[in-house]
C-alpha cells in the first residue's frame, strides 16, 4: 500500500489541529493530540497551544500547568524539556527519562572525580547520593523552593566543577542547577510556577508526589510500546528511522518496542514506512489553512525525514544543531519563517512563491499572532529569524 506526501500532509492537517475546522478547545487536548510540546523556550509552549486553540489564552495554558496540573513540565525525549499531558508523565519517564538519568548521573560522577574545583571530590558516587538525599529532603521541608534557595539550605551544592578546562570559554560554576536538574531527571522532583511571567525558564520545584500525586508506574518496555503506539497516531505514518530519532531510543529498544505495537509497512513517498494497522484509510483533504509555528514546534520537530513538509528550505529553518525556528506553514508546507521586532511587530519572509489567497491568509495570520501577542516580547531563544533578514 502506498501513502503519498498529500495525505501525510492531510492528517498533519488535522491529527496536529492545524487547519481551523480541527483546532482544540483547550490546552491538554493540544499535548495529548501530538503527544508533547517542546518547552525548552518557555514560550514555544504557549505559541504551539496558539496555533491549534480555537480562543487561546495565556491564563487557560497556566491553568492547565500549574492548577489544574493536567500538563507537566518534564525531561524526556532526546534529553529534551517537553510539557506533556500529566498522564503520560510515568510513561516518556520509563520510556525515555529514565535512561537519561542514568547517563546524567554518570557523567556528574565523572566530572567530580576529575573536575572538581579546586580539587576533585573523593568517592563522588557516595557524595552524590548524599546529596542528592539532601536537596530532597530540603525540598520538602520547604515544600516548594528556587535552586538558589536549596543551595542555601544544603551547603554541598555549593560544590564547584570546573567546566570546559583547557578551553577558552573555560569556566567555574557550582553544582546546584546539576544536582536539582538531575532529581528532576530521575522523577524525583518537578517543576512548578516560573518565577516571573510566562516566558520566564527561571522555575521553582517541587517533591513529584506532592505536585501530581501517586501516578501509575511502568515498565520500560511497557512504557516504550505505549509512547510508540502514540506517536505512530499522531505522526505516522512515518519511517522507523523518524521513531528512533524523535524518541532518542537505540535502533534495538525501538524495534522492540515495534514489534509489540505491531505496524503495517506501507511505501512512502520517501520510501518505506509504517502505519498503524487500524489507520490505513485516507483522510479527506482540509480547507485551505496557514499557521505560525513557534521556533521547535512539535510539527516542525516530529519527523528526521521532513521532505515531505520542509522541501528544499532546511538551511533557512534549521540552525547547524537541529534547532528549528519560527515558521509559517501554509496547507502541510513550511512557507516561510516569521518574529518579532523589539518594536512588538509580527515579521515575516516566505521562501516560496504562495499565490494571493495564501498571502492573504498569511497577512491574517500574523495580524491573529500580533494581536494575541499585544505588549508581549518573544525572543527566539536558537535560531533568530530576523537576523536572517525577514522582509516586511
Amino acid at each position: 500500500m502506498r501513502i503519498d506526501d498529500a495525505q501525510r500532509r492531510a492528517r498533519l492537517a488535522q491529527r496536529h489541529m492545524l487547519a481551523a475546522e480541527h483546532r482544540a478547545a483547550e490546552p491538554t487536548q493540544v499535548a495529548d493530540g501530538i503527544v508533547a510540546l517542546h518547552a525548552t523556550n518557555p514560550s514555544s509552549v504557549f505559541l504551539s497551544a496558539v496555533a491549534r486553540m480555537h480562543q487561546p489564552t495565556v491564563t487557560e495554558v497556566e491553568h492547565a500547568l500549574y492548577d489544574d496540573r493536567s500538563l507537566v513540565r518534564m525531561l524526556g525525549m532526546r534529553r529534551t524539556v517537553f510539557v506533556v499531558p500529566t498522564e503520560l508523565a510515568p510513561v516518556v519517564q520509563a520510556a525515555c527519562t529514565d535512561d537519561v538519568a542514568v547517563r546524567e548521573r554518570r557523567r556528574l560522577v565523572r566530572q567530580l572525580a576529575e573536575n572538581g574545583h579546586p580539587e576533585p571530590v573523593p568517592d563522588p558516587e557516595a557524595w552524590l547520593a548524599k546529596v542528592a538525599e539532601d536537596t530532597e529532603r530540603a525540598l520538602r521541608a520547604r515544600g516548594s523552593a528556587t535552586t538558589q534557595q536549596l543551595a542555601d539550605d544544603v551547603p554541598a551544592l555549593r560544590q564547584k566543577l570546573l567546566l570546559s578546562p583547557g578551553k577558552k570559554y573555560e569556566s567555574v560554576s557550582n553544582v546546584a542547577s546539576r544536582v536539582v536538574a538531575l532529581l528532576a531527571a530521575e522523577g524525583r522532583i518537578v517543576r512548578g510556577r516560573p518565577r516571573g511571567s510566562w516566558l520566564s525558564s527561571q522555575y521553582t520545584w517541587e517533591p513529584s508526589d506532592s505536585w501530581l500525586g501517586d501516578l501509575k508506574r511502568w515498565s520500560a518496555d511497557a512504557a516504550r510500546v505505549e509512547l510508540a503506539r502514540r506517536w505512530l497516531r499522531a505522526f505516522g505514518p512515518a519511517r522507523v528511522a523518524d521513531l528512533k530519532w524523535w524518541t532518542g531510543w537505540t535502533m534495538a529498544q525501538t524495534r522492540k518496542a515495534l514489534a509489540e505495537v505491531g505496524p503495517v509497512e506501507v511505501e512512502l513517498d520517501c520510501g518505506p514506512g509504517i502505519v498503524l494497522p487500524d489507520d490505513l484509510e485516507p483522510v479527506p483533504q482540509p480547507e485551505p489553512w496557514v499557521a505560525l509555528l513557534p521556533e521547535l514546534d512539535p510539527t516542525v520537530m516530529g519527523w528526521h525525514e521532513r521532505a515531505f513538509y520542509l522541501g528544499e528550505h532546511r538551511d533557512v529553518v534549521f540552525d547547524s544543531a537541529g534547532n528549528a525556528c519560527p515558521t509559517v506553514w501554509a496547507d502541510g508546507r513550511i512557507v516561510g519563517i516569521w518574529g518579532q521586532r523589539p518594536d512588538g511587530e509580527i515579521v515575516h519572509r516566505l521562501l516560496t512563491d504562495v499565490g494571493a489567497e495564501t498571502l492573504a491568509q498569511v497577512d491574517a495570520s500574523i495580524a491573529r499572532m500580533g494581536a494575541w501577542l499585544g505588549d508581549v516580547r518573544v525572543v527566539a531563544k536558537f535560531r533568530d529569524p530576523l537576523g536572517r533578514g525577514p522582509a516586511d
